[in-house]
């Protein structure tokens, strides 16, 4: 009789231990936990410890750290009908654990799906070029439409960022080529910038001359010695600029 006594009082024992383990919680600096009693929500608690009702509250944990979402490869078509690879990353962070949990089944899921589903609206209508020049533009459109639609969620999206465009290996030979050919294009306008430059300064010291004839002289004459000072077999008689003087009158 003694023997089930004691047994009787180990099992209620430990029972009563493990109700006891069961009716208390220590949430961190980071967490919140929404608590429901009998189902329906009650109130919200945390940090700290958190004493629950054993059998009748129930409580769910929510971190209210920044996640790191990484958004799968989208298959995209941009608005000049060019095929895309876009990969990206979204941050996101829990700002009203109450309506992250009872708003949303899965609210990281819903997350996830809402951004993929953005991000091919959007770079849909934009073109390669902004696509691959504009992207702090891209960024903040699909940060504001991502954030307008898990707002009722109590999720608050801070950033999304394009991490990376892969295109077609015939788009990049398209698109190397025609890089080329904008180097060439502004390689010849340099070019021909500088011979007019260089005929204007020719034009310009052809004037200083004819109004100052000893100045052809004393450029003969440089001329004469630039060639002196190379050491080369040329062999050159200098001759009196003045045997020049009736062609240069014709």
């Amino acid at each position: 009789m003694i023997a089930a006594i004691i047994i009787v009082v180990c099992v209620l024992l430990i029972l009563g231990l493990a109700a006891a383990a069961s009716s208390v919680r220590v949430l961190r600096e980071y967490e919140r936990g929404v608590t429901f009693r009998l189902g329906r929500l009650v109130d919200l608690r945390g940090p700290g410890l958190v004493l629950l009702i054993p059998s009748i509250d129930r409580l769910v944990r929510v971190s209210l750290r920044t996640v790191t979402l990484r958004v799968p490869p989208q298959e995209i078509i941009t608005r000049d009908n060019v095929p895309a690879r876009v990969t990206a990353v979204a941050y996101y962070r829990v700002v009203d654990p109450r309506n992250a949990i009872t708003e949303v089944e899965d609210f990281e899921s819903a997350t996830l799906q809402i951004a993929q589903t953005t991000l091919r609206s959007v770079l849909g209508e934009a073109e390669l070029d902004s696509l691959l020049s504009d992207r702090e533009h891209l960024n903040e459109s699909l940060q504001q439409l991502i954030d307008m639609q898990t707002e009722p969620w109590g999720i608050k999206v801070t950033s999304v960022e394009i991490k990376e465009v892969a295109l077609p290996d015939s788009m990049k030979r398209a698109m190397a080529k025609q890089a080329e050919a904008e180097r060439e294009r502004r390689a010849k306008v340099v070019n021909a910038e500088g011979e007019f430059q260089s005929a204007e300064k020719m034009v310009q010291a052809a004037a200083l001359i004819a109004k100052e004839p000893i100045a052809l002289q004393l450029r003969y004459l440089q001329t004469m010695r630039e060639m002196a000072s190379e050491h080369n077999t040329t062999t050159f008689l200098p001759l009196p600029i003045d045997l020049f003087s009736a062609f240069l009158k014709k």
